[in-house]
């Protein structure tokens, strides 16, 4: 018998753990990633740190956490009875931070390695056209 609630008919108490949640909405690869992340105290539920992933998730919580490089701050619509694909998983929460612009790619990261052919003759001509 599980004990995750189905999403439209579970009761309002209902309650599932942290690190299972957060696997079973996809934001991690494994349950033993997000376990780690719960342990090393990185999640915040309603602005309070969480430092075990035994920690129970309910409908409505707002949970804050880091995940590749930007914060995530998503608030749980429903508790899954499984972990099933992506589209199923879009439905478990709603993301809240607010959509960050992608910075456009200009060449080369700063500090990333020697210039190329291409970045030698554009600074080449920059140096030209100041002298």
């Amino acid at each position: 018998m599980s004990r995750a609630v189905d999403r439209e008919a579970g009761p309002p108490d209902a309650a599932m753990r942290l690190d299972r949640w957060l696997w079973c909405a996809r934001f991690f690869k494994s349950r033993t990633q997000s376990a780690k992340l719960c342990a090393g105290s990185r999640v915040r539920r309603n602005r309070r740190v969480l430092t075990k992933a035994s920690a129970t998730v309910r409908i409505g919580d707002v949970l804050t956490f880091p995940q590749g490089g930007q914060v995530r701050v998503v608030r749980v619509r429903a508790l899954p009875s499984r972990r099933g694909p992506a589209a199923e998983a879009l439905t478990l929460f709603e993301d809240l931070a607010p959509a960050v612009p992608a910075a456009p790619a200009l060449g080369r990261a700063a500090g990333s390695g020697r210039p190329t052919k291409a970045d030698r003759r554009a600074l080449e001509r920059l140096r030209e056209t100041e002298g």
